[in-house]
């Protein structure tokens, strides 16, 4: 054991450089080998710098006089097996090889490099001997650090205050470590088997075209009214009529203006190929103020709030009685995948795609008229839990939107409400862990499937519901099918998370609680390392977005103990006024 007087490594030299360009290459490497993989937290420390630090923290400086002599000859011959050449003779020397060790350790390809993982853990066990150290992580958030814990061997205390972080946690760090192959195994078969209870489900609400290609994506406008005399046109909120803007595929909306006599002119749309930029038109909505296509009117920013909110947010699609669309959202383009051709595809709406949003609608109306009938018992399947009122990273509220529910359309809640049924319903999804990672599942499918996802049209890529730390307002969304077997599909999500478990297989498991980091539960010298990365000061508002995901998770795995206020039961989301931020 290290004498206490004894300094650490860390307060002697650390390889900052070394260590700062494998974080970097790290946050560049293939998703499956970072946490991300498996569920999104905000401002997630980088693995390589997480492990790096807690060796150093953990190891003696061999050029201090209270360093053990045992420990000095068991680093020697470690790092002699790992890296060419003896070391020299000098602590000098011990000290400078172990510094170079914690660099290379830093590269995220060693870190699945058994070589490297044993000889870390050696050295952290000749220096504690075979009583591993307890490292404890007060804020754990995503969990880096005392998952790099658990892979130097060491024990690890990981708490936060916030449900979602504890969800994370529990997942990564006690279900992956017991079951380690086998459940990624077992998920891939319940994401399967979910899978194919979903397409049966959700068919008519997702139709194939009649020529076998498959809609991934349906770009989707906000609209409101010109308010110009003599117009009242609908305006299709648009930052850009671009759908495709890489070099040798360009595709993108253009419109021309019908005038009849008495109704209010409207804008009719085509897909073509533009040859210039300029032939494009530059959009429709430019800071909140929204500019007519029939008459060039600037409705202002007030009067667009006012519309919007007058629609609830305006995502959903308004019908009249025979199912005919009158208003609300105006959907724009379809993005397709054909069977035995490349890339993506684009036309315009079909009648038989607004019948899908229609039998969504109605569909979302019968769950809800069940569950008040039934007496409301337990949750309501769609989130109704309040959006925060003053946030500035939650913008809907400023559109009329009241519930996380307003954040989906009639559809998107639909087939989430669906996915979770079949979850509750395949067998192969009974275990405990099986089921809390298929529901990481869904909370990432639902990161897919909100309306504020983004198309982008200089990658014809998705972008997710976070593409920014905050839940901005998104005039033109992108709606995804959690059954097309593009991102947003709920089996290509399993096969990610398999992947990454598959990756990480940590040999122990740590201690996870939900816990106040101001009221700890461990006595102060409990830990041999108290390691951690507290909140940013006014940077994330994690308790109010992380609740986007504790909306979901609740419905998925009722009564989970860690998904709850632990502070508060009263409370249905995750605990404010303990946060540890400062929120004007």
């Amino acid at each position: 054991m290290i004498p206490k007087q004894c300094e650490r490594l860390v307060e002697v030299d650390f390889p900052i450089a070394e260590v700062s360009k494998h974080a970097v290459e790290e946050m560049s490497a293939i998703r499956v080998v970072r946490p991300s993989a498996l569920h999104l937290w905000w401002a997630r420390r980088p693995l390589a710098s997480s492990r790096a630090m807690l060796l150093a923290l953990l190891l003696p400086n061999p050029c201090d006089p209270n360093c053990p002599l045992a420990f000095k000859q068991e680093a020697r011959r470690i790092l002699s097996s790992i890296t060419k050449g003896a070391v020299g003779p000098q602590d000098q020397d011990l000290q400078l090889r172990l510094i170079k060790f914690i660099a290379e350790f830093a590269n995220w390809k060693s870190m699945a490099n058994l070589a490297y993982i044993d000889a870390g853990r050696a050295l952290v066990q000749a220096a504690y001997g075979k009583e591993p150290p307890l490292v404890v992580d007060p804020f754990s958030g995503g969990g880096s650090i005392p998952l790099e814990a658990l892979r130097l061997g060491c024990e690890a205390f990981a708490s936060d205050l916030n449900p979602v972080a504890c969800m994370i946690l529990k997942v990564m760090l006690e279900d992956i470590p017991r079951h380690g192959p086998q459940l990624a195994e077992e998920l891939l078969e319940a994401g399967a088997k979910i899978k194919q209870r979903a397409e049966q489900a959700l068919a008519d609400l997702y139709p194939r075209d009649p020529d076998g290609a498959v809609p991934i994506v349906y770009l989707w406008a906000h609209t409101v009214r010109c308010e110009a005399p003599n117009c009242g046109a609908e305006i299709p909120l648009m930052r850009s009529f671009w759908l495709c803007k890489k070099a040798k595929r360009k595709w993108a909306l253009q419109h021309q203006v019908v005038r009849s006599k008495g109704v209010s002119p409207h804008a009719v749309f085509e897909i073509f190929g533009p040859m210039e930029k300029d032939k494009v038109h530059p959009g429709t909505v430019t800071r909140t103020v929204a500019t007519c296509l029939c008459c060039d009117a600037k409705l202002p920013p007030e009067r667009v709030r006012a519309q919007i909110s007058d629609q609830q947010g305006g995502a959903d699609t308004i019908f009249d009685k025979q199912g005919r669309r009158i208003g609300g959202a105006c959907m724009m383009a379809v993005v397709t995948s054909r069977p035995g051709y490349k890339g993506r595809h684009y036309r315009l709406p079909k009648e038989s795609d607004y019948t899908a949003v229609y039998k969504a609608q109605q569909r979302l109306a019968i769950i809800l008229d069940e569950w008040e009938r039934g007496g409301k018992q337990g949750l309501c399947p769609v989130p109704d839990e309040p959006l925060p009122e003053s946030v500035r990273d939650v913008r809907g509220r400023y559109y009329g939107m009241n519930t996380w529910g307003h954040l989906f359309t009639a559809r998107q809640k639909a087939a989430l409400v669906e996915l979770g049924k079949c979850m509750h319903e395949e067998p192969s999804c009974q275990k405990n862990a099986v089921q809390a990672a298929m529901a990481m599942c869904i909370d990432k499918v639902a990161m897919l499937n909100s309306n504020g996802c983004r198309w982008k049209a200089s990658g014809e890529s998705f972008v997710d519901t976070f593409g920014l730390h905050a839940l901005p307002m998104v005039w033109d969304f992108a709606e995804s099918s959690p059954i097309s077997g593009a991102a947003g599909d709920i089996n290509v999500q399993a096969k990610r998370i398999a992947k990454f478990i598959g990756n990480h297989a940590i040999r122990s498991s740590a201690i996870v609680q939900s816990a106040d980091a101001a009221d700890h539960p461990l006595p102060d010298q409990t830990a041999e390392a108290w390691f951690t990365d507290p909140p940013y000061y006014d940077a994330i508002a994690y308790a109010d977005l992380s609740d986007f995901f504790l909306v979901w998770l609740k419905r998925m795995l009722p009564n989970h103990p860690l998904l709850r206020d632990s502070l508060n039961h009263d409370n249905p989301l995750s605990p404010k006024a303990e946060e540890i931020i400062q929120d004007p």
